[in-house]
């Protein structure tokens, strides 16, 4: 895990990788506790015989769970050592090139995208790459807004 001292490391991070995290498995029981937490219980996510005749052989992960993993991967892959609190602020430039079907590994790679100073401290923007082992395109690609009050 990387480990940031302050808003100069950071900058001095812009434009290079962060880290690679471990890979986790994406199981029905996530899947399905996703789709009870956001009600999104399309078939395609949870109907395991419905979806075995489907596109895709079977289940496939939610985008915006995939989306969700984010700040897990990013809690193994760096830590701010800031005063004041760390907030999201948005997200930017998000796409899910490719389906997460149910049993697939995933991992995320990070890097810094920009630092700015913002009214309330500063602005930290994050890139993520989150792989799907084995496939050539991504799951997700996203960029993270944290702002770093002061």
């Amino acid at each position: 895990m990387r480990v940031f001292s302050g808003v100069d490391e950071l900058r001095a991070a812009v434009g290079g990788q962060v880290g690679v995290s471990d890979w986790v498995t994406i199981d029905q029981a996530r899947i399905d506790t996703f789709a009870d937490a956001t009600g999104d219980h399309q078939w395609i996510h949870v109907d395991l015989e419905r979806a075995a005749a489907g596109p895709f052989g079977g289940t496939i992960a939610h985008g915006y769970m995939t989306l969700a993993l984010v700040p897990w991967f990013a809690s193994q892959l760096f830590h701010l050592e800031t005063l004041g609190a760390k907030l999201n602020y948005g997200v930017n430039k998000v796409r899910f090139p490719n389906v997460v079907k149910v049993g697939a590994r995933l991992r995320a790679t990070c890097s810094v995208a920009e630092v700015a100073e913002h009214p309330a401290g500063h602005q930290m923007v994050m890139r993520y790459v989150l792989e799907i082992e084995g496939q050539e395109k991504p799951a997700c690609v996203a960029e993270t807004v944290v702002l770093l009050m002061s």
